[in-house]
């Protein structure tokens, strides 16, 4: 039996020893490091960067041939022969001075000239104690008015002024605006010159009476005081220790020539500059203010039209609100209930309009005379 079963036993087992297991390769020897180090790739640099420059720096950049190598591109290249014709030309070398020579070289309509009325002068005193004056031109005009506010300043304890030359324009003349300075100026002092390089000549202005008003002094200005206006505020912050709170002016102060030309336009050209002592010349600068803030410009024109029949102070102080008292109780009202009435109606109507740069002065005045009482 045993005999007979031993071929089963070997053909059963063939398979399993044909299946021999596949050898695993052996496993790929990674070379040595070399002994010398790879050396690491120099780090490029960062581009510098380019600045920005306006278009007059770059035209200023470009030397003389180059200037008019350009010049001659555009007129011999440009698609369209008729913007570099001569005539073309001249119009766009008219324009390009006007821009640049701003505020010095004006082309205005004198229309426009004759319409614009300026603004009315005005005074009120605010908080019992500051004297507002809005002068609103440099015309003579101004002076006997000034001269019968600031008398009426003695009596009322008036010890400070705050004098705004916001929306002073080119009108008006050095002249009054020295007179106007000489009202503040201690006498003797030198207010400025009018100068003109080119013909030497120099025409000086000095205070010569005693000052009208001593105290706090704050002039307004705003990107349209110009000229005259300008003279004033410059030299009352050298001679008087004014201080100034507003907007850059607008750099205009100078004399001016005017050529009449076709179309009712007239070109005004800047010949004379004004010079403060120390301070120097305001054109084409400016005066830059000690406390810089300005108002949107429609904000301004609305406050300054509705200031001419409800003044100012209505633009610098909030309502002050009722309250419940014994009188109202014995009346059975409550004073209360119609503030917060009132105050809810004029929300309806939107924000009340106030002028920033006002109540910033006004500030100013509160903060410098607190310090003054401390010091005494």
């Amino acid at each position: 039996m045993i005999l007979r079963a031993l071929p089963l036993v070997l053909v059963a087992t063939a398979p399993l020893l044909a299946q021999s297991p596949t050898p695993t390769p052996s496993a790929t020897v990674a070379p040595a490091p070399s002994a010398t180090p790879t050396e690491s790739p120099t780090p490029t640099p960062p581009p510098t960067p380019v600045p920005d420059q306006t278009l007059r720096q770059k035209v200023d950049t470009l030397k003389d041939d180059d200037v008019s190598k350009a010049v001659d591109a555009i007129k011999r290249q440009f698609l369209n022969g008729e913007k570099t014709t001569d005539a073309a030309m001249q119009r766009a070398l008219l324009e390009g001075l006007l821009r640049r020579l701003d505020p010095g070289a004006e082309l205005i309509d004198s229309r426009q000239q004759q319409q614009d009325l300026g603004t009315p002068f005005l005074a009120e005193i605010l908080d019992d104690h500051i004297g507002y004056i809005r002068l609103g031109s440099m015309e003579a005009g101004v002076l006997p008015q000034m001269d019968a506010v600031l008398t009426g300043f003695d009596p009322k304890k008036v010890d400070a002024v705050i004098l705004d030359l916001r929306e002073a324009a080119h009108g008006g003349s050095y002249e009054v605006a020295a007179d106007v300075a000489r009202r503040f100026c201690a006498k003797g002092k030198l207010l400025f010159t009018v100068q003109k390089p080119s013909a030497k000549q120099e025409r000086i202005f000095t205070s010569n009476q005693d000052p009208a008003f001593q105290g706090v002094i704050v002039v307004l200005t705003d990107a349209d005081t110009s000229g005259p206006a300008e003279a004033l505020a410059a030299t009352l912050r050298q001679n008087a220790g004014a201080m100034i709170i507003g907007a850059p002016t607008k750099g205009g102060a100078a004399e001016f020539y005017d050529n009449e030309l076709s179309g009712n336009l007239v070109l005004r050209v800047a010949i004379a500059q004004v010079i403060v002592p120390e301070a120097g010349p305001i054109f084409p600068g400016g005066v830059k203010p000690d406390v810089a803030i300005a108002l949107p410009a429609d904000v301004q024109a609305q406050i300054f039209r509705e200031s001419k029949e409800k003044g100012v102070s209505m633009f610098v102080y909030d309502v002050e609100r009722k309250r419940l008292n014994e009188a109202a109780l014995v009346a059975n009202t409550n004073p209360e209930i119609d503030s917060v009435q009132s105050i809810q109606r004029e929300r309806g109507k939107g924000n009340p309009l106030r002028d920033g740069v006002l109540q910033r002065a006004v500030d100013l005045v509160t903060a410098i005379n607190f310090y003054k009482s401390k010091q005494k």
